[in-house]
């Protein structure tokens, strides 16, 4: 599957080592990540020079050729919430993923749609995002990751 991954990019607090943990377990299991730059820490520095209305047409459609969306919303991100909301609006599955105890927007984590799970450690992430994904697959992997 086409997955894309949201994460924080110009905020100071945003916590690599998750995102880093969903971008490992999402291209581990096979998936393609038109997004992976959000785990680099020169993030802004690898995606080029380009300019913010051609940084939007390409994110919004790599949203549009995505199967789901997975976020790491531990840090507060004005991107992030017009990326999970294009994604509900397009009919995407979308799981937000933030650490336990980090105040985080009760708007977003309300949204209609979305799948919420809050995570001690990034050691958590893979199983939570692999659950994820086999009922975005669905079938006997989605019973199998259940169980």
């Amino acid at each position: 599957m086409r997955i894309y991954l949201a994460a924080a990019m110009t905020n100071a607090d945003r916590d690599l080592d998750a995102v880093a943990a969903i971008l490992d377990c999402l291209e581990g299991d096979g998936h393609d990540v038109p997004s992976r730059h959000v785990a680099d820490p020169r993030g802004r520095e690898v995606e080029g020079e380009i300019s913010a209305a051609e940084l939007a047409r390409r994110d919004l459609g790599w949203i549009a050729g995505c199967d789901a969306l997975v976020a790491e919303v531990s840090a507060p991100s004005h991107g992030v919430g017009i990326e999970v909301a294009t994604a509900l609006t397009g009919g995407k599955p979308v799981l937000l993923v933030y650490r336990r105890g980090t105040p985080v927007s009760r708007l977003l984590l309300g949204l209609p749609g979305v799948e919420v799970i809050a995570y001690r450690d990034a050691t958590e992430i893979p199983g939570v995002v692999l659950r994820f994904l086999a009922r975005v697959r669905g079938g006997p992997a989605a019973d199998r990751a259940r169980g």
